[in-house]
């Protein structure tokens, strides 16, 4: 199995270096070998500044590519309405099992990332930065340039900063959850759509975008507009960061200029020469097969024509030798793993679709493959935040590349392949789904199929066609914890229990107590130029 990817990967680059200037000398650039290879940095005005990330283009580089230069005039507009300071926020929750170029800059050219962020503020008039991460190795480096700069959270300072930490969750990157943790809420989303230009951390407008988005601004502001954009594609100019892994030799982040072929850089890191299929964009991202991914070319607008996604630059090819579609199930329930819990189409509709391939690959037939096809539509465009679009996205990009595997499972006896395990995973399961020792039990003898089980904790307990659970038993996550014991108090036969799971490890708080059968049911520049 593939393990998971270190902090801070191999770094290598393709033409001349731009955001990793300087790390062929040192392993982190402090901030004095910071101001030596890449020079001291003049503030802009608010609208010089909004004009240079729109000149050159710059889109956020954290998956959802939506235009800086919208974003900082938005901020700049409502606060200057409100007559409020505005905030900045630093994202830098990489939390993707397959995603470490944030990371990678944050551990070694944090200045960098400071350096845009610091601009950002000074052109709004804000006077709160908040980094979010969510590894031991990230928080030290910024909280150590941070000091290095004399800048802190104290009172009375004309810029108070911070470092937020928060658990390493696919869902804790997403900017509503890094918001709501900010103002000392919980590291979710929470469930309500309020754009964050509009109303973020403690209720002000607030510019939020990820480590690389403010590190490109940081070059862009020293080199000027012409200079940044000689590199890299007339209509996409610069550089992009890209996490190599999957099927690899060697697992790497690579610094391109855009309009690099995609198969140059594959080879760079010793992937297949022909991969089965490339999957671009990471865990949120699409599979291109492998004529597709021979003639792609990196960039934004150049992988959307021809079916990727350039998402959060993560790329993960895959070897003739394993299972497609297997991977792609390892990858399905890790997400439904991510859930946070507190939305149907995550916390239910994920696993449900998980299920759906998993059925689909044990010979499901066309029946299972209709079924998955219903669940992932069911998904979108309702959950909370975006994971279940994002994850919804994925599998229907998976049933559409691999179609002649697909149909050796839908027709046939399967691939005949093994799943090798080549896309990484995180080892821990995240605190809402991790195990409770506890399992959900049904007891044969006095079950009589009224089907409240399945109703209450649909992701625990499915009916299958007779009308009875479809599983004797189901390991209880944290999330379900409230539901299972509602459901075992609710069963009219008593047919419901919950037991010590031997195969489960040893919780890490109470878990639920066991109630067998028998017991009672009861602004830019704030306006100046």
């Amino acid at each position: 199995m593939n393990a998971s990817l270190p902090d801070v990967p191999e770094v290598r680059v393709v033409g001349l270096p731009v955001l990793t200037s300087g790390f062929d000398l040192v392993e982190r650039l402090d901030l004095t070998m910071h101001l030596k290879v890449h020079g001291p940095l003049e503030p802009l005005a608010g609208e010089p500044l909004a004009r240079l990330a729109e000149d050159i283009g710059l889109r956020g580089r954290g998956g959802a590519g939506f235009p800086f230069a919208r974003k900082l005039r938005a901020v700049a507009d409502a606060a200057i309405r409100r007559g409020v300071r505005p905030v900045v926020v630093v994202n830098g929750s990489e939390d993707e099992p397959a995603c470490r170029k944030d990371t990678v800059l944050i551990n070694r050219a944090p200045h960098l990332i400071l350096d845009g962020a610091l601009l950002a503020a000074e052109a709004l008039g804000a006077r709160t930065l908040v980094i979010g991460v969510t590894r031991d190795s990230t928080e030290a480096s910024m909280r150590t340039a941070l000091a290095e700069r004399g800048l802190g959270n104290r009172r009375g300072s004309a810029l108070r900063a911070r470092v937020q930490r928060n658990p390493v969750r696919m869902v804790t990157g997403e900017s509503s959850a890094l918001v709501r943790s900010a103002d000392g809420g919980p590291p979710l989303p929470p469930g309500r759509k309020v754009r964050t230009s509009d109303s973020g951390v403690g209720g002000a407008p607030t510019l939020l975008s990820n480590a690389e988005t403010f590190a490109q601004l940081a070059v862009a502001a020293r080199t000027g507009a012409d200079r940044y954009c000689r590199t890299g594609l007339r209509d996409e100019p610069g550089t992009v960061l890209l996490t190599l892994s999957g099927a690899v030799a060697h697992p790497m982040v690579v610094e391109v200029p855009t309009g690099v072929p995609l198969r140059y850089v594959l080879q760079l890191a010793g992937a297949p020469p022909l991969p089965q299929g490339v999957l671009t964009g990471g865990y949120h991202g699409k599979w291109l097969d492998s004529v597709t991914a021979h003639d792609a070319v990196v960039s934004r607008a150049a992988l959307e024509a021809c079916g990727g996604a350039l998402g959060a630059g993560a790329i993960l090819p895959i070897g003739e030798g394993t299972c497609p579609l297997g991977e792609s199930l390892r990858v399905a329930r890790w997400l439904a793993a991510e859930s946070a819990g507190q939305c149907g189409p995550c916390y239910l509709g994920l696993p449900a679709a998980a299920r759906g391939l998993a059925d689909v690959l044990d010979g499901g037939g066309p029946t299972a493959l209709e079924a998955l096809r219903e669940v992932t539509r069911a998904v979108k465009r309702r959950g909370a935040c975006k994971h279940p679009d994002g994850s919804a996205a994925f599998l229907e990009s998976s049933i559409a590349a691999f179609t002649d595997d697909l149909a050796a499972h839908v027709l046939g006896d399967g691939c005949g392949r093994p799943v090798a395990g080549v896309l990484p995973l995180q080892a821990e399961a995240p605190p809402a789904q991790a195990p409770t020792g506890r399992k959900l039990a049904v007891d044969w003898t006095l079950c009589r199929g009224h089907g409240l089980c399945a109703d209450i904790v649909p992701e625990l307990i499915q009916l299958g066609p007779d009308g009875f659970p479809a599983v004797a038993e189901a390991s209880v996550p944290r999330y379900s914890e409230a539901r299972a014991s509602r459901a075992v108090r609710r069963c009219p036969a008593l047919a419901l229990r919950i037991e010590e799971d031997p195969k489960a490890a040893s919780p890490a708080r109470p878990a639920l107590p066991a109630l067998p059968p028998g017991r009672g049911r009861r602004a830019l520049g704030s306006g100046r130029q």
